[in-house]
């Protein structure tokens, strides 16, 4: 599990202002440095992919260089991952990209939360590297329900799951309930989830954040 957090980096500063209630009324700012650390952990994700040697020529001379092998495929889960999903694309821009609707059912006091999963289109998933982006891990149980739906179209050689801020109550979900093999890249682990399975001190709604008020 790679943390952008556990190193100081410029990364810090975008976190804070995704954070910051005094900021978060810019929402183009909030959108933009949700898409900068999609950029950053997209980049580090990088180097955890194949590479092949290869030769290209400059205006002066021959000289060896290393190109991914293959694009993987970005699966973003929508609304509140559209910004973070177009920083990973920022820098994968060859990839083949996917969509999930996946969101929580209405809330009853007193029951668990319960995922709603109403779209998918995705390109062909078999023996690709896969991105899963997702900008709030909380419950887990989104992921689980999205990964679930995205093997019935085949069987990834990777499964990589993105996402700015985590809960540990979502990442043991995982560990418990995904099945299938996979590594996390994220910017953030926060302390716990509140009562209604929002992330603390997380950030609040990263879809109404980015995009306004939802009915």
């Amino acid at each position: 599990m790679f943390v952008l957090t556990n190193q100081n980096s410029i990364a810090n500063h975008y976190l804070e202002g995704l954070r910051d209630i005094s900021q978060q009324s810019d929402r183009l700012k909030f959108r933009r440095n949700m898409e900068r650390l999609g950029e950053i952990l997209a980049y580090e994700l990088s180097k955890s992919l194949e590479y092949s040697p290869h030769t290209i020529t400059t205006p002066l001379a021959n000289t060896p260089s290393n190109r991914l092998k293959s694009s993987p495929v970005i699966i973003a889960i929508l609304r509140a991952a559209i910004p973070f999903y177009n920083g990973v694309l920022n820098y994968f821009d060859q990839a083949d990209s996917g969509f999930i609707g996946a969101f929580r059912k209405e809330e009853i006091p007193g029951s668990e939360v319960e995922i709603d999963f109403s779209y998918l289109a995705a390109p062909a998933i078999e023996g690709k590297e896969i991105i899963l982006v997702d900008p709030m891990l909380a419950t887990g149980k989104s992921l689980v329900t999205s990964v679930q739906q995205l093997l019935k179209n085949g069987t990834p050689k990777n499964i990589h799951i993105l996402a700015a801020i985590a809960a540990p109550e979502g990442l043991e979900y995982l560990k418990t309930h995904l099945g299938f093999p996979y590594q996390l890249w994220l910017g953030a682990v926060d302390e716990k989830l509140n009562e209604k399975a929002y992330i603390v001190p997380g950030l609040g709604d990263a879809g109404d954040l980015s995009f306004g008020p939802k009915l």
